[in-house]
């Protein structure tokens, strides 16, 4: 059986096309059902997937995943999983969007943060055949309120590339530590182990932060998860004009780990997730820390996590 592929190249959705006579856009409702059942949704049994087409000609997947034990706010839309994944791949327009159930308010309020947002041509794929006809985001969400209405029109959007310059805090105090390894054997070797992985993370980590869309709080953050296998991945702290719609950054590390681990030679189950770093300003107004600790310890237990603090370059 091949292993799900949250990212299509453009090489391949081209031959998918012309072995199945289909144009790209025709090809996007076949994509949709068949990532369904890629979502994680083990309380509210409801697949969603949503696929896009980015500038390059690579098409991108993005599914619903739900944390057992969590409150739903813990919960990342497919739309947003789908955002994440090209924005992770620096993919900086989103071209066409199918998606298995129209979009929430929630996630129509998320899509406004690309630039252009109102024109993105949108299917919802379970209507019947006879109205499979893309229509625009603006559609839906007829009155917008966005990035256009907070921020000045040169400030980079979601997709769009950005460096927030920030440096870590110059003070040996601000790591906390959480590991779980508590057994004293060989534990020179294991301390030393885990330190060259947490360096590792510290850095992935501040790359994160540095690319983090936070415009609105001033509060950029970023996480990097390893696996049992030694893969690192990133997520970025990404944020909404109307707030709650934000998305942390150890949900977009999640989805890194669900596309990277799923396409590797990994199964992409929590519990192979064993280091995890955030890295967060020191003056921030909006704290990760707290939320961090709480989805980590609910789905990774055994994962050990670790923050720094880090300062703004700009000031």
């Amino acid at each position: 059986m091949e292993k799900p592929r949250f990212i299509i190249e453009a090489s391949d959705a081209k031959s998918m096309g012309l072995s199945t006579g289909l144009t790209l856009t025709q090809l996007l409702p076949t994509i949709v059902k068949s990532a369904q059942p890629l979502a994680r949704v083990p309380i509210s049994k409801f697949h969603v997937a949503a696929v896009g087409v980015g500038i390059s000609g690579r098409i991108f997947i993005g599914v619903n995943v739900e944390f057992p034990g969590l409150p739903f706010h813990h919960t990342i839309h497919a739309e947003q999983f789908l955002l994440t994944n090209l924005s992770q791949n620096k993919e900086t327009q989103l071209q066409y969007l199918a998606v298995s159930a129209a979009p929430c308010g929630h996630c129509r309020q998320f899509l406004q943060e690309i630039r252009g947002a109102s024109d993105i041509p949108l299917l919802i794929t379970s209507e019947s055949e006879s109205k499979s006809e893309f229509t625009s985001l603006s559609e839906f969400l007829s009155h917008p309120f966005g990035p256009h209405d907070l921020l000045p029109k040169h400030v980079p959007l979601l997709l769009e590339p950005r460096n927030n310059d920030l440096s870590f805090l110059d003070t040996g105090s601000n790591v906390y530590s959480n590991n779980n390894n508590n057994n004293n054997n060989n534990s020179n070797i294991i301390q030393s182990s885990i330190s060259i992985s947490i360096s590792k993370l510290k850095i992935a980590a501040l790359e994160a932060a540095n690319e983090s869309h936070a415009p609105y709080s001033e509060s950029p953050s970023g996480v990097a998860l390893l696996d049992s296998r030694g893969n690192v991945y990133k997520g970025s702290y990404m944020e909404s004009a109307a707030y709650n719609p934000s998305l942390g950054p150890v949900q977009t590390a999640i989805i890194g780990f669900i596309a990277g681990a799923s396409a590797g030679d990994g199964s992409a189950e929590y519990g192979e997730l064993v280091e995890a770093v955030l890295v967060e300003k020191d003056d921030a107004v909006v704290k990760q820390e707290s939320t961090a600790r709480l989805l980590l310890s609910s789905i990774a237990p055994q994962c050990g996590f670790n923050m720094f603090l880090c300062i703004s370059n700009n000031k």
